[in-house]
């Protein structure tokens, strides 16, 4: 069955637009509410948000659906989605609920769903929320006593920074560090400086003055060159920089080069190893990683389990099969022994880690690889399903023959807007031009 309202990353979309609006919220609520009611206990649900204007309206809106079927809601006030599901275990809450567009402009807002373990849903339960919504739904209402109560939970930043702080190894501080913290105007935006100046490093943030339309904009993980130039500017460490809801996060080396997830994954899983704490020997990343990881990693006697682009799907890669790191291209790295999801303060403190033990600059430590010349376009259509026609068909096919058996190719549509993205990636950066450009050529004849 195809989904109406769920994504590759729960509901996202315009706010008050076509699709996500404070009824369908409602909705929502009411029906994820309903399939997560169990047992005898008032139970509860966590929501927390992210620095847009619309978060206030559809906070209301899940929680007006959420007591309506006898769910207490506990507000949690902006909060990085790892923190929510963090504190939906830690509060043995029944569901947790975050809305946020993650690195999306500030128009745009979305609502993300937590297992009461801290796991995001499955397709399948997905899949039964959206049949909850399309029924009667009066007949899911509580009634008197049962009707849920709304709380505003004023201990939740608390919680989450000391359990960051917690993530380091014992006995070691950051004090001598200074960084440069990018917060995107979002989520993350008063928890990650305190953390890190809890654990004695000289912080410089910014990106923390969110006004409700600023979050992304011109900051942030999809905008680095502020904190580069941060870097450069005061003689920083390290740049550090979060995207909206902060289960992203880029690094920035002391010279204002941008560190991407890969060469992040390629750090963390030599440490590890090194530290017999990694499992699964080897890590999980992502159709989009550099073939240039791959061979790294081959190198340390490693592997490279590779999935659809999505951390939910490189999280249940590694939950099947025993690996505790993982992550993609864009920065979301998932350490399992932490977090159940991606976590960009969580990962950066263990970068920090491995700085203050070796001593050496950031942009010593973050390279580990040659990347292989990658091209990544991103091909915008109006309607229709471009990746059907013929002609587009004949251009992957002649593409990938080009390339080889040395070269990789990747073409998909985006899970979160009509966008189609084309990836190819070879020794010859000449050949992965031609490919690429021959590929969105042919898409953008037909789109």
């Amino acid at each position: 069955m195809a989904r109406k309202y769920f994504g590759t990353d729960g509901i996202r979309g315009l706010a008050n637009g076509d699709k996500l609006t404070p009824e369908l919220a409602m909705k929502v609520g009411m029906a994820a509410g309903t399939r997560f009611v169990r047992g005898d206990h008032r139970n509860r649900v966590v929501i927390g948000k992210d620095t847009r204007r619309s978060g206030y309206m559809l906070e209301n809106a899940l929680a007006a659906g959420f007591t309506a079927v006898g769910m207490d809601v506990y507000f949690l006030g902006p909060m990085p989605t790892p923190a929510v599901a963090m504190l939906t275990r830690s509060l043995r809450a029944d569901l947790g609920v975050m809305i946020s567009a993650s690195h999306n402009p500030y128009d745009d807002n979305g609502i993300k769903f937590f297992r009461p373990d801290g796991y995001k849903l499955s397709d399948e339960v997905e899949a039964e929320i959206e049949r909850l919504i399309e029924t009667d739904m009066s007949k899911l209402l509580a009634h008197g006593m049962k009707i849920g109560r709304a709380h505003r939970d004023e201990e939740a930043r608390t919680r989450y920074v000391e359990y960051a702080k917690r993530t380091l190894p014992r006995g070691m501080d950051l004090s001598g560090l200074r960084v440069v913290l990018d917060c995107a105007n979002g989520a993350a935006h008063k928890v990650a400086p305190m953390a890190l100046w809890e654990l004695g490093a000289e912080v410089i943030a910014i990106g923390i003055e969110p006004d409700g339309y600023n979050i992304n904009y011109k900051v942030g993980s999809t905008a680095p060159d502020a904190v580069a130039a941060k870097v450069k500017e005061v003689r920083a460490d390290i740049g550090i920089a979060l995207d909206g809801d902060a289960d992203r996060v880029i690094i920035i080396d002391e010279k204002g080069n941008v560190v991407d997830g890969d060469q992040f994954m390629a750090v963390i899983a030599q440490s590890w190893m090194e530290r017999e704490l990694l499992q699964g020997g080897g890590i999980v990343a992502t159709v989009m990683s550099n073939l240039g990881l791959e061979r790294y990693l081959l190198g340390l006697g490693l592997t490279l389990e590779r999935t659809q682009v999505g951390d939910r799907y490189v999280l249940e890669a590694m939950r099947a099969k025993g690996f505790n790191v993982g992550g993609e291209q864009s920065g979301h790295i998932i350490l399992s022994d932490y977090t159940t999801t991606g976590d960009g303060l969580v990962a950066a403190l263990q970068l920090l880690s491995v700085l203050k033990q070796q001593d050496k600059p950031i942009s010593e430590i973050c390279s580990r690889f040659d990347k292989v010349p990658q091209l990544l376009r991103s091909i915008r259509f109006r309607s229709g399903r471009p990746l059907e026609h013929k002609q587009v068909i004949q251009a992957i096919a002649d593409g990938q023959a080009l390339l080889g058996t040395g070269g990789r190719l990747v073409v998909r549509p985006s899970g979160t807007e009509p966008v189609i993205r084309v990836m190819g990636e070879a020794d010859d950066a000449s050949l992965v031009e031609t490919v690429v450009s021959q590929i969105e050529a042919a898409i953008r004849d037909v789109a």
